[in-house]
């Protein structure tokens, strides 16, 4: 695994860990749109490889600092950076870079160089954006909670204004090229709707986000839970194997040693604690059985099921005996609808994880059988071995 793929997973986990709800704008999302920035600059500004690195890293690090606190967030963010750089083990030069890159994303500073040109503009790449306005009510959120002061739609408007038309400028010619005319369409929308006062547009922009795709941050987030949810069916799987193997030894062994021997009056001391091994081996595989044992569903579905939103598509179970054309109008239905789906693959995980619960359930009951069994096996024949030498 790569560096900027490590980079990737520490701060997913450390924004899903310890960053507040709070941060509405300042959180995992706006992370990927700078690196998607980084990215498109990249390419076009073709910067060194270690300066490319380091852009990418400065990108995934530069608002870790908001899991702290949000005052001085850029050194703070440094901080984190550094004790991840010194954990990977990432050269000084690079390191030191990174760290130059991410103080340069401080608003309040002037970029001193074209490295310093790019990270400034992917971190503002979204003023080119046309959701600009939903991604510009999250940082209002995210002020009012923090600053505890409330915005009103008129003072909310003229402060973007003012940050687009006075306080920033693109740096790089990709961006000066590639998003300063998209900057002033929505420097013009801006000030059509100060104009007009015309505040109707969060519902447009409301119904933009409804029908744009879901974000990279959620599709992570479910790609990952979904991932821990399958290596712990299979841990489960793996755990009931080895007690099927082991108990299915034991009454081998003890089918063809110990049983054809119990005819004998001279070992007869050894048909309790034999008849008890047998018993809590049987006992075992039949839980460890049933904890794997799957089950079976209809497979089918209506549409009426489909247009009520009743029926999960991401679970073979739920289609397998339906027609190829009838999935395919059924999945084509639930993408459409961006609710549907979400709840779908919630569902999914949510009864997932009841499969889960059910599977360690019995393999907790299966090992305390084992164990007790073995133990009581054991017990029975030191007596019956004792009662032999009284």
């Amino acid at each position: 695994m790569g560096i900027i793929e490590k980079a990737e997973q520490f701060v997913f986990a450390l924004f899903k860990d310890k960053l507040s709800p709070a941060y509405t704008y300042h959180n995992f999302n706006h992370t990927l749109r700078v690196v998607e920035a980084v990215e498109k600059i990249a390419k076009a500004e073709k910067p060194q490889s270690e300066e490319h690195t380091a852009l990418l890293l400065a990108a995934w690090f530069h608002d870790t600092g908001y899991t702290v606190g949000c005052d001085e967030h850029e050194q703070k963010s440094v901080t984190v950076f550094k004790d991840f750089a010194v954990k990977e083990n990432i050269d000084e030069n690079l390191s030191a870079l990174t760290q130059q890159l991410i103080l340069a994303t401080d608003i309040r500073k002037e970029p001193q160089t074209e490295i310093e040109f790019m990270i400034r503009d992917a971190d503002a790449a979204h003023f080119a954006r046309k959701e600009y306005m939903s991604i510009s009510e999250q940082l209002r959120k995210e002020w009012e909670v923090s600053s505890g002061k409330r915005f009103s739609d008129l003072e909310w408007l003229e402060g973007n204004l003012r940050m687009l038309t006075q306080k920033h400028r693109y740096y790089t010619a990709y961006a000066k090229e590639k998003w300063q005319p998209k900057k002033e369409k929505n420097i013009s929308l801006l000030q059509q709707m100060i104009e007009d006062k015309t505040l109707d547009y969060n519902k447009k922009d409301k119904k933009k986000k409804d029908d744009s795709k879901p974000e990279r941050g959620v599709e992570t987030m479910f790609k990952v839970t979904l991932n821990n949810h399958t290596q712990l069916s299979q841990i489960a799987d793996s755990k009931a194997n080895i007690l099927l193997s082991v108990n299915a030894i034991i009454i081998s062994i003890s089918l063809s040693t110990l049983i054809p021997k119990l005819d004998s009056p001279g070992n007869a001391h050894l048909v309790v604690p034999t008849f008890v091994l047998l018993l809590f081996s049987v006992i075992s595989i039949i839980f460890a059985i049933l904890s794997t044992r799957p089950k079976v569903t209809s497979g089918s579905f209506t549409r009426k099921e489909i247009e009520d939103k009743k029926v999960n598509l991401l679970f073979f179970g739920n289609f397998y005996k339906m027609p190829l054309d009838e999935y395919e109008w059924a999945m084509n239905e639930m993408m459409k609808d961006k609710e549907y789906l979400y709840n779908s693959m919630i569902r999914d995980l949510y009864f997932l994880g009841l499969v889960l619960n059910r599977k360690y359930k019995l393999l907790r009951i299966t090992y305390n059988i084992f164990m007790f069994g073995i133990v009581l096996s054991v017990i029975a024949f030191v007596i019956a071995f004792q009662s032999i030498r009284a």
